[in-house]
């Protein structure tokens, strides 16, 4: 056990712009709401949900939108204190429309580039690196220096976290298009940080912009090789894959009422945290973030829907096909 935090967590930070009129398209929407985003942001709220602390190193502009940003991570228990200002580029933001069960067009303003990829080598705080017991990092932050160079040298000062020890390093491979010059290029940068992560998770397209395409067992065996000790493959409708070198592991889809999809990632994410954190097997880890990421899908937002744990279980529970309480680890959702 270190004096660390129990997760430190590097990257994109934004506001969220999203509609309150939902079903329509973003052109004739009329009133919006604003809340904290950027995936390894809402990861750290997450994490912050269950409990735990957190710290988020990042970069927000010089603007009132940079203040929001961290008066919400206080307001929702996220240290702050990484959090940085770059004076030369706004705060960014992302709107979105609401169109469920399955359209929710992102449109990011992040040009010519964003404060959350300034973020330089030199301003990481070495020891707060080494003794988180997760540190969570994402691939749209390989895509630009210098925080392609920051990310990498927060894995190298790190080492390599084994989790016999309760020391996680995961890599979120949450691969977006419209940031890279080309998937080879994202290939590249996530060969330079897979060798060093405890756990990868992405789902079927990212994982193949990571080590190839294929079936998912083949990609997850893929990442093993490289020396990730827990690969997880999402597998959409039909739930979610993990595998180490001795256990496979699926839990199956919850079926909801999908309002917004796009906070679904970060809570699985966020969720995951605290089944390692906890110490729990990793069908029970499993099967908890994928109901977290359910939950979080029946919600417009995306920090403010973060579940507890009780409206976690409360959700898991009403899944269980058979009259008995849903007891996490046990598999009893089929």
């Amino acid at each position: 056990m270190t004096n660390g935090k129990d997760v430190l967590s590097i990257g994109r930070i934004s506001v969220d712009i999203y509609p309150n009129d939902v079903g329509i398209d973003l052109e004739d929407v009329h009133s919006f709401g604003k809340y904290l985003g950027g995936s390894p942001s809402n990861v750290a709220v997450a994490v912050a949900r269950y409990g735990h602390t957190a710290d988020l190193v990042t970069k927000t502009g010089d603007d009132p939108f940079g203040t929001f940003l961290h008066r919400e991570l206080t307001r929702y228990g996220v240290d702050d204190r990484f959090v940085a200002t770059d004076a030369r580029y706004p705060t960014p933001v992302a709107f979105c429309a609401i169109k469920p069960p399955e359209d929710f067009p992102l449109y990011f303003y992040r040009t010519p580039t964003a404060p959350d990829l300034q973020i330089r080598p030199e301003e990481l705080d070495a020891e707060a690196v080494r003794q988180a017991r997760i540190l969570w990092l994402s691939v749209t932050g390989l895509c630009q220096e210098p925080s392609r160079s920051t990310h990498i040298r927060a894995v190298e000062l790190r080492g390599v976290a084994h989790s016999d020890e309760g020391r996680y390093t995961v890599l979120d491979l949450d691969y977006r298009d419209m940031f890279w010059d080309s998937a080879e290029d994202a290939t590249d940068a996530i060969a330079e940080v897979l060798p060093r992560a405890t756990v990868a998770i992405g789902n079927r397209a990212e994982c193949a912009v990571a080590v190839g395409a294929g079936e998912p067992d083949d990609m997850a065996d893929r990442m093993l090789d490289r020396g990730v000790e827990i690969a997880v493959v999402k597998l959409g409708s039909e739930g979610v894959m993990a595998k180490t070198r001795t256990e496979r592991v699926v839990s199956p889809p919850i079926t909801v009422t999908t309002v917004n999809g796009l906070g679904a990632g970060d809570a699985f994410g966020g969720a995951f945290c605290h089944g390692l954190l906890e110490g729990w097997s990793l069908a029970r880890t499993l099967d908890f973030a994928n109901a977290a990421g359910a939950y979080v899908a029946t919600q417009i937002a995306c920090s403010d829907a973060m579940p507890t744990e009780d409206d976690v279980l409360n959700l898991l529970g009403d899944h269980v096909e058979s009259e008995t309480q849903y007891v996490p680890g046990t598999r009893a959702i089929r």
